[in-house]
C-alpha cells in the first residue's frame, strides 16, 4: 500500500495520500482532527471573525449554525471567494471546529407535516402583499379588514405556535399568506409552505443558498392561473418561481453574471412582470488587497413572471467600470462600482416608473448615482432621473478589515446607504410624495413630478453603518413611521456624529414635521449583541405601528401619541413545533411584521452585524374574548 502512494507506473499520488491520511485521522483521532480545523480557521477565518470585523459574525455567532450552513457558505454561498484557498476537506475540518459537530449529524426537523389527501390550498383565500412586492408603494400598511387586528384588539395577541429554523442563527425572509398557508424562506435554503393556522409542513423546497429576500405570491384572481407561483431570491443571486400548491420548481435565473451578486430585497411582482433588484457582496471581497476592487453595479432586473423570460435589465450606474489605476501590491482597480440596490422597488403605475433607494460606490471615484433615489422606465429599464443625498461615498470592507487599507478607496465612507425601500404615498389634498429614509438619520419628501426634488427633510437620528433608518418605514394615511437605528458600536469611524436617537418617529406625510418620538429604553443590561434600537422594517395597523428591535422586543407604538400598548420579549428560549429548543433574537431585515385574519407573524433572530441571534418564526392569534 505504501509503495502505491509513493508511485503508480511513475504517477505521484501525494496529494490521494494526503487526502486519505487525513480522513483517517479525521475518523480515529477527532481531536487532531480539531486542531488541523483550529489551525486554518486561525489561518483563513480568524482576521474577520475576531469580533473587530463590523459586517462578519463573530466566532460566538458563529458556533451557533450547523456545520453544514457554515460548509454551504464557504461552497457556494457569502464565503467562496474567502475559502477558496483550502481544499474541500479543509473547508469541511474548518466547518467542524467552529460548530463543534460532525458534518452528517441528524438536524432536527423544524415542524411536523401536515395530513395528507384532501387539497388544502384554499383558492378563496387570495394572497395579501402588504407590505413588500405586491403593495407597489410599499406602504406596509395592513387594514383591519385585511389582517384583522387594529389598535382596539391588538393587546389580545398570544403566541399560537414557534418554527425553528434548523442550523440558523437569523431570520430574514419575510413570510408570505395565501391559500391558508404561510410561505417563509431560511438560512440554510429551504422554502416552507406552512399551514397558517397550525404551522404544519405542506412542502419544502431546497434552494442552493441562504434565502432573504421577502416571498411574493402571484394572486390567481388575476391571472387566472390554478397554479400560482411564488417568488424569491437567494444569497448567490438566484431569482425563483416556485409552484404554490407544490413546491416545484418552474424557473430559476441569475439576473447578472457578476460572481458577487445577491439579492437582498424581495422582488417586485405587478401586471404579470416581476422585478428583482440587484445588490452585492463584493464589499466583502475587496478587504483582499489581491481583488480587482470593483466590478458589479447595482440595479433592477423585469421578467416576465410565467416564464422567466428576461425583459430588460437597468443599472444604477449606466456606464460599465473601467480600469482606473492600481494598488499599492500591483492589483487593477475599477470605478464606477456599486450603488447596489438592497430595497423592493416602488411601481409608479401613472407615470411609468419603478423608484428604487441605492447604496454606496466601493471604488473611487465616487459617481453620482449612489446614496440616492433613481427612476427607472418600467418598459425599458432606462434611467429617468436620480436624486443623490449623499455626494462622494466610497467604502468597501478593506477600510475596516485590512490594516493597510490597499483596496479602501480615499473617500473611506461614511456608507450612508439607502437599506429601506422608497415609499409611493398622497398627501391630503392631493399630491404625491416619496418618502425615502437613509441610514445617515435622514428621511426625505421628494417629489416624483420634479424629477426627485426635495419637498422635505429631517434629519432624525445621528445615522451611521447600521443606521439610522435602516431596513423600512410605514404609512398610515398621513403619517409616516419611521423606525430609527442609531446603532452603537461595531460600525468604526462611520457611527454618526451628534446624540443617538434610537426608537420610533412618526412625522406628517406632507411636511415631515415630527408629530411624536418614542425613543427605546435601554433594557439590555449587558446582554451581548444587544440593542434599543429599530432596524427591521416596521408595519402599520389601524391606529398603531408594529416594530420589532435589536433588544428583542416587539413593541406596537399608538398612532395618536406613541405610547406602547403592547409588547411581547422575543430574546427568549421557545419550545417549537418539533419539539426542538429554539430561540429568539434581534429583529432585524427586511421581515417586518405580518397580519393575517387575525394573526401576526414575524421572525425573531439577525445573527449577523453584532446582533443577538435567533431561529425563531412566531405565530400569535387573537385570544378569544369572554362572552
Amino acid at each position: 500500500m505504501r509503495d502505491f502512494f509513493l508511485s503508480n507506473g511513475g504517477l505521484s499520488l501525494a496529494p490521494a495520500r494526503a487526502a486519505l491520511c487525513a480522513l483517517v485521522i479525521a475518523w480515529v483521532c477527532p481531536a487532531a482532527a480539531a486542531d488541523q480545523g483550529r489551525a486554518l480557521y486561525e489561518q483563513h477565518c480568524r482576521h474577520c471573525h475576531g469580533g473587530t470585523v463590523a459586517k462578519a459574525p463573530p466566532f460566538s455567532l458563529l458556533q451557533i449554525m450547523s456545520a453544514g450552513s457554515i460548509l454551504r457558505a464557504m461552497e457556494s454561498g457569502i464565503m467562496q471567494q474567502q475559502a477558496a484557498a483550502m481544499s474541500s476537506l479543509q473547508r469541511r475540518q474548518v466547518a467542524e471546529y467552529i460548530t463543534g459537530t460532525r458534518l452528517g449529524e441528524a438536524v432536527p426537523a423544524a415542524a411536523p407535516r401536515c395530513d395528507s389527501g384532501d387539497p388544502w390550498f384554499d383558492f378563496d383565500a387570495a394572497p395579501d402583499q402588504r407590505a413588500w412586492g405586491g403593495d407597489y408603494a410599499n406602504r406596509r400598511f395592513t387594514d383591519l379588514a385585511t389582517g384583522g387586528v387594529d389598535a382596539g384588539n391588538v393587546s389580545r395577541l398570544e403566541l399560537a405556535w414557534v418554527l425553528a429554523f434548523p442550523g440558523a442563527i437569523r431570520a430574514r425572509s419575510q413570510p408570505a399568506t395565501a391559500g391558508g398557508a404561510l410561505f417563509v424562506g431560511s438560512q440554510d435554503g429551504t422554502v416552507y409552505a406552512l399551514d397558517q393556522r397550525s404551522g404544519c409542513i405542506h412542502w419544502t423546497f431546497q434552494t442552493v443558498a441562504e434565502v432573504r429576500t421577502g416571498i411574493v405570491v402571484e394572486d390567481w384572481s388575476e391571472t387566472g392561473s390554478k397554479a400560482p407561483l411564488l417568488y424569491f431570491g437567494d444569497l448567490v443571486g438566484n431569482a425563483y418561481a416556485l409552484n404554490a400548491l407544490t413546491g416545484e420548481l418552474v424557473w430559476r435565473d441569475r439576473p447578472d453574471d457578476h460572481p458577487s451578486l445577491t439579492l437582498t430585497a424581495a422582488p417586485t411582482l405587478h401586471n404579470g412582470v416581476l422585478y428583482v433588484p440587484m445588490s452585492a457582496l463584493e464589499v466583502t471581497e475587496a478587504a483582499d488587497p489581491h481583488y480587482a476592487c470593483c466590478t458589479f453595479r447595482g440595479g433592477v432586473a423585469a421578467y416576465e413572471a410565467r416564464t422567466g423570460k428576461r425583459l430588460w435589465k437597468g443599472y444604477s450606474i449606466p456606464e460599465e467600470p473601467r480600469e482606473v489605476g492600481r494598488n499599492a501590491v500591483g492589483t487593477p482597480q475599477y470605478a464606477p462600482s456599486g450603488a447596489p440596490v438592497w430595497n423592493t422597488p416602488a411601481v409608479d403605475e401613472a407615470r411609468g416608473l419603478l423608484y428604487m433607494g441605492t447604496g454606496t460606490n466601493y471604488s473611487s471615484p465616487a459617481n453620482s448615482t449612489s446614496d440616492a433615489v433613481i427612476a427607472l422606465s418600467m418598459r425599458d429599464g432606462r434611467m429617468v432621473w436620480s436624486a443623490q443625498m449623499t455626494e462622494g461615498d466610497a467604502w468597501n470592507m478593506g477600510c475596516e478589515s485590512d490594516p493597510e487599507k490597499t483596496n479602501c478607496p480615499p473617500e473611506n465612507g461614511p456608507d450612508l446607504d439607502f437599506g429601506a425601500a422608497v415609499i409611493i404615498a398622497r398627501t391630503a389634498a392631493g399630491k404625491d410624495i416619496l418618502v425615502a429614509g437613509q441610514k445617515s438619520g435622514d428621511v426625505y419628501g421628494l417629489d416624483p413630478d420634479n424629477r426627485g426634488a426635495i419637498l422635505w427633510e429631517r434629519k432624525l437620528g445621528r445615522g451611521g453603518i447600521q443606521g439610522g433608518v435602516h431596513f423600512g418605514m410605514a404609512v398610515d394615511d398621513q403619517v409616516v413611521y419611521v423606525p430609527m437605528s442609531d446603532f452603537k458600536g461595531g460600525g468604526g469611524t462611520r457611527e454618526g456624529t451628534g446624540e443617538r436617537r434610537p426608537g420610533m418617529y412618526a412625522l406628517e406625510l406632507s411636511t415631515g414635521k415630527t408629530l411624536w418620538f418614542a425613543p427605546t429604553e435601554d433594557i439590555c443590561r449587558g446582554r451581548e449583541f444587544c440593542q434599543p434600537g429599530l432596524s427591521a422594517a416596521a408595519t402599520a395597523i389601524p391606529g398603531a405601528v408594529v416594530a420589532g428591535a435589536m433588544d428583542g422586543q416587539l413593541r406596537v407604538y399608538s398612532r395618536d401619541s406613541g405610547e406602547v400598548i403592547w409588547a411581547f420579549d422575543s430574546a427568549v428560549p421557545f419550545t417549537s413545533l418539533s419539539g426542538a429548543s429554539a430561540h429568539g433574537g434581534s429583529f432585524g431585515g427586511g421581515a417586518g411584521p405580518v397580519f393575517k385574519d387575525g394573526m401576526l407573524f414575524v421572525n425573531s433572530g439577525y445573527g449577523i452585524y453584532f446582533h443577538m441571534p435567533g431561529n425563531v418564526l412566531l405565530a400569535f392569534r387573537l385570544a378569544a374574548t369572554e362572552d
